[in-house]
């Protein structure tokens, strides 16, 4: 089986390419996640002149665990290098509205290509291999349109139909409970029979889940902020993420897919 981690090489974030689009463009609420107010479009204080962050090695510390959580899975880069063909709303003031703009279709569109990339990867998803390949082809042409062809792109369509696919494929390779959109927040799951489960969507906000294998339960949307992964084995999760493990709470023991990364935090 091909190692996910291969295919998705451009869907990772690439800040010296980016144009520090995610630091502007969207608001901060001043909160658990985010120290400050911050305005849409209005630079983060904390932005230095090159671009990069000036406390990127400081983000939990300094309270923007947020900061720290989002991923744009490499549409920081593309949008700044492709879209836009490196020019940025620095320089070039008049695009910053549409750059901005653009920066959350082409994320969900990259976020959609890491799915499926790792969806092509799993032997029970097969017989729907010419669907995930089509899928794929759609989605990286789309991602190659232009900032007025993206700007009115349907992506919430698009990613109903991705969706769909991947909910396929899920019940392909799972055999377990079903427990899509439910609310486990704060509970006690150590005893609960979620191996293969469904749990798309699912609020395990602060849930405990130490020590407890997973199998290949769907974890795509789920809510994972604070959960206990101490112990837990995550390791064939379906449609697991960066941002989801890293808004966790985790250990050394704590076993993960091969594309994702330990959070430095857990250490």
């Amino acid at each position: 089986m091909t190692d996910p981690a291969d295919a998705r090489t451009h869907l990772r974030a690439d800040c010296a390419n980016c144009a520090a689009l995610c630091c502007v463009g969207p608001a901060f609420a001043a909160s658990a996640d985010f120290a400050i107010d911050k305005p849409a479009r209005v630079p983060c204080p904390n932005l230095r002149a090159d671009d990069l962050c000036g406390i990127h090695d400081r983000l939990r510390d300094r309270g923007f665990p947020g900061c720290q959580t989002f991923d744009c899975f490499g549409a920081g880069q593309h949008v700044t290098q492709g879209t836009f063909a490196g020019r940025s709303w620095r320089q070039s003031p008049e695009l910053a509205a549409t750059m901005f703009g653009v920066l959350p279709v082409m994320r969900q569109l990259h976020e959609a290509l890491w799915y499926l990339a790792e969806a092509a990867t799993l032997p029970a998803a097969v017989p729907l291999a010419d669907e995930i390949d089509a899928a794929r082809v759609r989605t990286e042409a789309l991602s190659r349109g232009t900032a007025e062809q993206l700007g009115v792109l349907d992506i919430g369509a698009h990613r109903a139909e991705v969706g769909q696919l991947l909910g396929r494929i899920s019940a392909l390779v799972r055999s377990g409970p079903d427990h899509r959109d439910a609310d486990l927040i704060g509970r006690d799951l150590r005893r609960r029979d979620l191996r293969d489960a469904s749990l798309r969507g699912a609020y395990l906000i602060a849930a405990d889940l130490r020590g407890v294998d997973l199998g290949t339960a769907d974890l795509l949307g789920a809510d994972l902020r604070d959960a206990d992964l101490r112990g837990a084995d995550l390791s064939r999760c379906l449609f697991l993420t960066q941002p989801q493990v890293t808004a966790a709470r985790g250990d050394v023991s704590t076993r993960l897919p091969v594309a994702l990364s330990r959070p430095a935090h857990w250490r």
